[in-house]
């Protein structure tokens, strides 16, 4: 008898259910992760966002960097300041390099966003830590690559550490527990449509 779509169906999604139920089985440790979003493509701080959000619906207390952003107030920055006793927000950047073309300042910028950043990693009440746009200055050699990753190693056990931002060194990639990679597929303001508040501000 030939079977209907619904029941091969059923019997594709029994099959993918055991397979899934096993890797779930399979894992059964509980750890701190450091997790790295990188990529030319838009969503990097949002997927970081995003995940600050979800820490919050678990009640969870979240401490914030931003390195390079800081010319303008961004729409996370406005409502993530809403809740201060669970949101520590950091805004350490002077700007775009471009915007800034001052090498030195940026440095010391970054310099200081991460002696922030070294209090958040150590602080046992802060659950999730999110370094937005820390590529970035790890790539443009303002903090070295090496002395971050060992500080954020001496993180408390549980402590995940979220890092955003174009062009991640391969160190870090090599350290993460999780990666993605965002691809630039199509950009509307390649097409001349200025940056839009909620989408990219």
């Amino acid at each position: 008898m030939t079977q209907t779509k619904s029941q091969q169906h059923q019997k594709r999604m029994q099959r993918q259910k055991a397979v899934v139920d096993n890797s779930i089985q399979q894992a059964d440790k509980d750890k701190g992760l450091l997790l790295c979003i990188t990529g030319n493509g838009k969503g990097k701080s949002s997927s970081g966002f995003g995940m600050v959000a979800r820490a919050l619906g678990h009640n969870m207390r979240v401490g914030v960097v931003q390195f390079i952003k800081g010319a303008f107030s961004t729409g996370e920055e406005a409502f993530f300041r809403r809740f201060p006793e669970q949101v520590e927000y950091h805004v350490m950047g002077d700007g775009f390099t471009w915007d800034t073309q001052n090498l030195e300042k940026d440095i010391e910028s970054a310099q200081a966003g991460w002696q922030v950043c070294k209090q958040l990693l150590t602080d046992p009440a802060i659950d999730v830590v999110l370094f937005d746009e820390l590529n970035i200055v790890l790539k443009m050699h303002y903090l070295d690559t090496d002395t971050v990753l060992a500080d954020i190693a001496d993180r408390p056990p549980m402590k995940h550490v979220i890092i955003t931002g174009r062009g991640a060194p391969e160190k870090v990639i090599n350290a993460a527990d999780t990666v993605s990679r965002i691809e630039d597929v199509k950009h509307a303001f390649r097409d001349g449509i200025r940056a839009q508040k909620g989408i990219e501000l």
